[in-house]
């Protein structure tokens, strides 16, 4: 029989044959890196049997699909591990999640960080063993009947919980027996680099009212390496944890009265403010407007725009006068209004307009975090209202200047298009409109995309642009939408140059997002180490003694008519203390004032690498100046 291999060659095989034995034809090394093969667009094990025509792949532990097969064997693993160990435990589930697996337990033994060094080790036995991973597939009643004698009750639950009369894959290795539709890798030797994390409890099905379960979390990588790197990104992470971080250098604080509404402190606010500026001088260049709507605005609005349809249970809502009011979860039915304000003619158009908008969403207490995931926040919206014949310049100039943001920052970023979703709103025609202006555009400046199909907003595509930060993670923040739904909603119009009255098209942008979760983002990324420009204190001035004191407050004088954040340390402590508190507080520079300074008329500065220089006042106040002026990321 014929097969089609993925590179799009033809190869006549023997009937019957299996995948792994069409890996041994295709290389007599590839068996052993070989892990699963994709048949068809879908993962199957080694052993599956292929049929005349299928397209077929080899994957080996270098491909990135194979990595979830590996931790949902590794899963399997520590599950078989457990159940040797700890003879009473019973299995639960046991997927894979991003970076890793997890598999839940019930066991009157509490688990603690000693037993899973000795899980690891059994883990590690069985791995040597190199025991053969076969599935076996069974019907309904010798499922249970497997899974009774294994007094194996979640997994009996599952199983009835299968429709009547679909055969039920189990996977061996060994002693051990799981129920699971696969597909894995050939043997447990596969699995070269693993580690378990942490334990937390967890409610069978996710519900409160079941019992709770003790879960285990780990990873696995194809390497050691791969490994080694993923858990030094883990603790650096926790080491850069803006909640932490935030905390320390007074930028912001969670309280109980407000879950989920951050108090921004006084540090926090100069470094919002700093960041709205750049954001205000790019906009205005860039011939934007600036507006700002009311806060809350009432049902009808709502209903207008679509909101109270497909996302009332987000929004907060009041009665006022007897009349339901919402708080706005989005800028855009206000932008709309403000539009609609007056008449426009085409030669108004494209009409630029923004809005840093205080905006409401209601999260589940659960879903909280810091500054990322908040129930109030900033978004640096903008409105482009446009001729048809403008949408790909305008989304040009956007991409523009979204590049030209996060490339200040030092961001490198991705850019994914979202196409139709399934709720969602307006006509074939008018989707197809909208998501090829927005290909074209995105072709025409050569920017490499990928596509991300329904995930667009209900009332049209978008393209997204994750940025990636120091430690390699990915953050989704700029988004531009184009949009055909609103202005007819709101019927919006403008006057054609024929006279006659017209729909204009809209483009709804941000580029922070969330202001206040960007700056959370921006405080894992530099460590607390804001470059200059962006640092809330950038120059903190220390006295060796109290005597210096006059020279040092006509240094902090001279500083800030020059616009530079400074604060003076003037208290009575060892200079070595103070020394070490504005290190801890992250400032990019440190300014120390003594009897040579003050003879000399300089200051002695030093950076936050521990280089000291010492310079003439007047001199470092340029140097200081240019950094900021320039937006340099010398850290």
């Amino acid at each position: 029989m014929n097969i089609r291999l993925q590179d799009g060659t033809v190869k006549s095989v023997d009937d019957n044959i299996t995948a792994l034995d069409l890996a041994r034809v295709l290389s007599n090394s590839l068996p052993k890196k070989a892990v699963v093969a994709e048949v068809n667009g879908k993962l199957v094990d080694l052993s599956h049997k292929l049929q005349e025509n299928d397209e077929v792949s080899i994957l080996t532990v270098d491909d990135e699909k194979s990595l979830e097969v590996i931790r949902h064997s590794t899963a399997h693993i520590m599950a078989q591990a457990i159940k040797r160990l700890f003879k009473d435990a019973k299995c639960a589930i046991g997927p894979t999640i991003e970076n890793g697996f997890y598999y839940d337990f019930d066991l009157e033994h509490p688990f603690v960080a000693e037993d899973l060094l000795k899980i690891e080790k059994e883990m590690n036995k069985i791995i040597k063993e190199n025991i053969k991973i076969e599935r076996l597939d069974v019907t309904r009643e010798e499922a249970l009947k497997l899974m009774n004698e294994r007094n194996e009750s979640y997994k009996i639950e599952l199983i009835k919980d299968l429709p009547e009369g679909e055969n039920i894959s189990l996977y061996r290795q060994g002693e051990y027996v799981d129920l699971c539709r696969g597909p894995h890798i050939p043997s447990t030797k596969f699995v070269k680099a693993f580690k378990l994390m942490s334990v937390a409890g967890a409610y069978w099905r996710g519900n409160e009212k079941n019992k709770m379960l003790q879960r285990i979390y780990g990873t696995a990588f194809k390497d050691k390496e791969s490994l080694d790197h993923y858990i030094f990104t883990i603790e650096e992470a926790k080491k850069r944890d803006h909640r932490k971080l935030g905390k320390e250098l007074k930028l912001f604080t969670l309280m109980d009265e407000g879950p989920g509404f951050p108090f921004f402190l006084p540090k926090g606010v100069t470094l919002k403010n700093t960041l709205i500026d750049y954001w205000r001088e790019l906009h205005n260049e860039a011939g934007y407007v600036e507006v700002e709507t009311p806060i809350m605005l009432n049902k009808k609005l709502w209903e207008t725009s679509g909101h109270w349809y497909h996302y009332k249970e987000n929004m907060y809502t009041s009665v006022i006068d007897g009349e339901e009011f919402a708080l706005k979860p989005m800028n855009c039915p206000g932008g709309m209004l403000v539009y609609k304000n007056e008449l426009h003619s085409y030669r108004d158009l494209p009409l630029r307009v923004g809005e840093l908008g205080r905006v409401h969403r209601h999260e589940l207490s659960g879903a909280l975090h810091g500054l990322m995931r908040v129930r109030a926040f900033t978004q640096d919206d903008a409105h482009i209202f446009m001729l048809p014949e403008q949408i790909e310049s305008e989304i040009i100039g956007v991409v523009k200047l979204i590049d030209k943001v996060y490339s200040t920052l030092g961001f490198k970023y991705t850019v994914e298009l979202s196409t139709r979703p399934k709720d969602s709103m307006g006509t074939d025609e008018e989707w197809n409109m909208a998501e090829s202006a927005l290909i074209r555009a995105l072709n025409d400046i050569n920017l490499p995309y990928v596509v991300n199909e329904g995930d667009g907003a209900f009332y049209g595509p978008k393209i997204d642009f994750h940025i990636q930060d120091s430690l390699g993670r990915d953050w989704q923040c700029g988004t531009i939408q184009l949009d055909f739904q609103l202005p007819q909603r709101f019927e919006l119009e403008y006057t054609g140059q024929d006279g006659e009255k017209h729909r204009p098209i809209v483009i709804h942008r941000v580029i922070f997002g969330s202001i206040e979760r960007f700056i959370g983002i921006l405080i894992e990324n530099f460590a607390g180490k804001f470059p200059t420009w962006l640092a809330p204190v950038q120059v903190k001035v220390l006295s060796v003694s109290s005597k210096f004191n006059d020279y040092a407050e006509k240094v902090v004088e001279e500083l800030k008519k020059n616009d530079i954040k400074v604060e003076f340390d003037n208290r009575d402590e060892k200079l070595g203390y103070k020394i070490r508190e504005a290190k801890n507080e992250r400032v990019p520079y440190i300014i120390v004032v003594g009897e040579k300074e003050v003879n000399g008329n300089t200051v002695s500065v030093r950076n936050r690498k521990d280089e000291e220089k010492e310079y003439a006042l007047k001199d470092f106040i340029y140097h200081v100046k240019d950094e900021i002026k320039t937006k340099s990321l010398d850290k």
